[in-house]
């Protein structure tokens, strides 16, 4: 399926107060975000748009209600991923989306 070239542009303009560049990098129908050659987020082609966390950065994640994107394999079973949704407070407006994003690389 992959994702579109409208889908990526909203990623990039909705992290564009991060200073310096945002990269990307198609990976496995999806594509990969990176600040300074560290990837902070993911587009999704199921699961949209979403954010790197780790450590106590998952915690505010979930506070937030945020999703952690689960994998399922082939086998049938599972595989919690490091990634998670974007908090609806966060989905429009890129100075929120920008301190999620240095809060994941804070963390990375």
């Amino acid at each position: 399926m992959g994702v579109s070239d409208a889908e990526i542009a909203y990623a990039k303009d909705l992290f564009s107060d991060l200073p310096g560049d945002i990269t990307t990098r198609r990976m496995m129908g999806g594509l990969c975000l990176y600040h300074d050659g560290r990837i902070f987020a993911i587009l999704h082609p199921d699961h949209g748009l979403m954010i790197k966390g780790a450590g106590a950065f998952q915690d505010h994640l979930e506070a937030k209600g945020c999703t952690r994107w689960v994998h399922k394999r082939a086998d049938g079973g599972t595989s919690a991923m490091p990634y998670w949704t974007i908090p609806d407070d966060a989905r429009e407006d890129p100075s929120e989306a920008s301190a999620l994003a240095r809060e994941a690389l804070r963390f990375l």
